[in-house]
This record gives structure tokens, C-alpha cells and sequence, in this order.
């Protein structure tokens, strides 16, 4: 609901592309150790006005954690058949427009009931932040659970009319209790940890995945600043506690998002009334079969993860966010009348104190886990490479200038 927004006009400025060395992809042992420019040719190389299958393949074995995969085809322009057609034209026309304005009745409906609880109150303002989520009593009880309820309701509109959940027993567990271990570099328990866990790990596929996770547990995500201030989604994105990122400030008193995030994972993980975090560590959306290296903002503060994965099934059209312009995919997904997502949990992941100490060995291993538990693949690219796949699908073979800056 809330950083749809936020996460579409990120990606959406990803399209020009410049040429670089994608790394290879490869399968999962744990043991060992979007916004295209839609008027534009698929593959179109700036000397030649054709493309050969060769060129096609090669790309898609080279992106293949980006490359859709369902009737639609590559960026949503495959050639249909004629029946379709049909679904989709009649869809366009009755289900589309009747599922818009539900949607926008939720987003304003709860945009009013943070306005009203949020009445004489003051945000947060730390760190040049700007938030409510450490609001209390009666106020905060109404934001998180109309929020939950309104998130599943945004969800059912959308097709998601029942979501399936299973759970990972903690294998580390001999007694069957459900507690979780750390583990010392010889495999031998000691103590559990106690506290919950600071932070929800997830896979990152969809838009749609916020809306789940705010469904779930209602917690706070990293956004741009820019969606502080844009039409009620600013104000539900405060409730909902964001850290907000900007990268220009040059204050010698801004910590950096890195180290707001440590902090707000260590306090969530020490105080049960503070907002837990949510973080995609991949950085961008795959097409749901791979997992990307994570990055590592996540396990700094050494406090433990809840790994949650999430698959998009699907038999027409995926609702992965992959290569595809933001447009169009909410268009299809809003006309297609049942779409499918599972939810696998994972015990909460209690870090040893050497993956306390490196915080890469930590996020590699729950990575690891992830991919087992999830059956996902290991791909070696990011979002860099992800760049390039589009801006090449959109006939710009020139490196970007976007990729010598920071990711998001």
C-alpha cells in the first residue's frame, strides 16, 4: 500500500544502461559452501536493427533471476492467443476499473484513520526522521491493527483471496519445544537466545510483497524521502515507522540509513513495543527463482532475523516485478481474478558469535538457508546487472551513468 510508490519510482529510473560483465548464475547447495520505456524494440543493438535468437538466449542465460517466464513474455509484449485476448479485453473493462476504486477507497479509508489518530500528536524527529510508529496506547493499537486488516483487504481485492502459510520447524530444536540455539563453531549448543527478532528478512519479487508483510506484522521499511511527502501515502509510510533515505544530506550530524537501520534493529529486538524492521536484502525484485547476493545492512546490528520466504504461483500472468514497466504490470495483475502467493517461515535465525563478528559470513548463511528452504537458485548478479538487462531490452547498449552511484 505504502511503498508501491516508493519502490516503483526507484526502479523506474533504472533504464538507461551502459555495458558491463554480468557474473554467472548458479544452483543452490547449502553444504557447499522495471519501468521500460513500452515504445521501444526488444534487443535492438545500435548497429543493426535486428536481433538473432542467439543474442536473445544469451541474455536470458546471462539475467536469467530477471527474466519473466509467463504467457506474457518478455516485458509483458508476447504475442497472445486468441482466447487471451478476449479474458484480458473483457477483464479491462469490468474487473480492472471495479478493483481501482476498492483499492482507492482502503488507501483513503485508513489514510483517514492515521490523520485521526495522529491528531495533536507530534512525530518523531530523529536523525532527520520523521515518524509515529513510537506512538502508544489506543492510537497506535488502531493504526497497526486497521493497518493489517486494510493490507489483507488490498491483497483480496488484487486476487490474493487466500494465502497459504507453512512453517519450518527448527531443526536445531532436539527437544521439540520450538526454542532455537546458537551454535558454536563445533556444532554444540548452548543457551537460547532470548528476545524476538529485530528484523523480517524476506525475498524481494514483488511490490506486492509489502503489502503482505504489512498484513503479517506491520513493520517498518526503508523508503525514499520523497514518499514522506507524497498524497497519503506520506503519512501512512510515517506511521508505519520508514526510515527514509537521502542521500544528498551533507549535515554532519546524519548517522546514514546503514546505522538508523542497526539502531532500529537492536531496539526492536530489546523492546517489544518498538516497530520490528523489514528489510529485502536482495535490493531489487527477481522474477521468484532466484536469490540475489544480500547485502548486509541487515545483520550489523548481530541481533537475530526472522527469514520469511514468499513464491508467486502463477498459470497466465506472474506477478513478479522483474522486467516489466510498472504500469502495465498493474494493469495485468489487476486483470487476472486469482492470483496465488505462498508464505514459508523459517525459525527465527539466532546468529553464532562468528557470524556475529562478520556480518557478510551471517547474511550468506541465512542467504544459504533461504535458498534451501525456498528451493531457490544462487545467482551472483544484482541490481547493476538488472539495469543492464532492461536498458538492452529497450535498445540502449551504452553503460549508464546510474551505475557508478550507490544502489538504493
Amino acid at each position: 500500500m505504502v511503498m508501491q510508490v516508493g519502490s516503483m519510482e526507484s526502479e523506474l529510473k533504472t533504464l538507461n544502461s551502459k555495458d558491463l560483465k554480468p557474473n554467472g548464475i548458479s544452483k543452490s547447495n547449502i553444504g557447499d559452501g522495471e519501468g521500460e520505456g513500452d515504445d521501444r524494440p526488444l534487443l535492438k543493438s545500435s548497429d543493426s536493427t535486428t536481433t538473432t535468437s542467439d543474442t536473445i538466449e544469451d541474455m536470458e542465460k546471462k539475467y536469467a533471476a530477471f527474466v519473466r517466464r509467463d504467457a506474457y513474455g518478455t516485458m509483458g509484449r508476447g504475442d497472445l492467443p486468441a482466447k487471451e485476448k478476449l479474458l484480458l479485453g473483457f477483464a479491462l473493462v469490468t474487473l480492472l476499473p471495479i478493483r481501482v476504486v476498492l483499492a482507492m477507497t482502503i488507501l483513503v479509508f485508513y489514510y483517514v484513520i492515521c490523520r485521526v489518530c495522529t491528531l495533536f500528536s507530534s512525530p518523531n524527529r530523529d536523525d532527520e526522521q520523521e515518524d509515529y510508529a513510537h506512538m502508544g496506547g489506543w492510537r497506535r493499537a488502531v493504526i497497526v491493527r486497521c493497518g493489517r486488516a486494510l493490507s489483507r483487504s488490498m491483497l483480496f481485492i488484487f486476487g490474493f483471496y487466500w494465502i497459504p502459510e507453512s512453517h519450518i520447524p527448527d531443526h536445531h530444536d532436539a527437544d521439540g519445544n520450538g526454542s532455537s540455539f546458537t551454535h558454536t563453531k563445533n556444532g554444540d549448543k548452548t543457551q537460547p537466545e532470548v528476545g524476538r527478532p529485530g528484523v523480517v528478512i524476506s525475498n524481494h519479487v514483488s511490490y506486492l510483497d509489502i503489502l503482505y508483510h504489512m498484513s503479517s506484522v506491520f513493520p517498518s521499511f526503508v523508503a525514499k524521502r520523497s514518499v514522506s511527502k507524497l498524497p497519503f501515502v506520506g503519512l501512512i509510510s510515517k506511521c508505519l515507522g520508514c526510515v527514509y533515505v537521502q542521500r544528498e544530506s551533507k549535515s554532519s550530524d546524519f548517522k546514514g540509513v546503514s546505522a538508523i537501520v542497526t539502531e532500529r534493529i537492536r531496539e526492536a529486538h530489546q523492546n517489544e513495543s518498538a516497530p520490528v524492521m523489514m528489510l529485502f536484502p536482495e535490493g531489487t525484485t527477481t522474477n521468484g527463482e532466484y536469490l540475489l547476493p544480500f547485502k548486509t545492512g541487515g545483520f550489523l546490528a548481530k541481533a537475530p532475523v526472522l527469514p520469511v520466504i514468499l513464491r508467486y504461483h502463477y498459470k497466465r500472468f506472474s506477478p513478479a516485478w522483474d522486467s516489466i514497466s510498472g504500469v502495465r504490470h498493474v494493469i495485468f495483475l489487476l486483470c487476472q481474478f486469482v492470483n496465488y502467493v505462498e508464505v514459508i517461515r523459517l525459525p527465527v535465525y539466532y546468529p553464532s558469535q562468528q557470524e556475529k563478528d562478520d556480518p557478510k559470513l551471517y547474511a550468506n548463511n541465512v542467504r544459504r538457508l533461504m535458498a534451501t528452504e525456498g528451493n531457490l537458485i544462487l545467482a551472483d548478479i544484482g541490481l547493476a546487472e538488472k539495469r543492464i538487462y532492461h536498458a538492452a531490452l529497450n535498445g540502449n547498449n551504452s553503460l549508464p551513468s546510474v551505475l557508478h552511484q550507490k544502489d538504493d
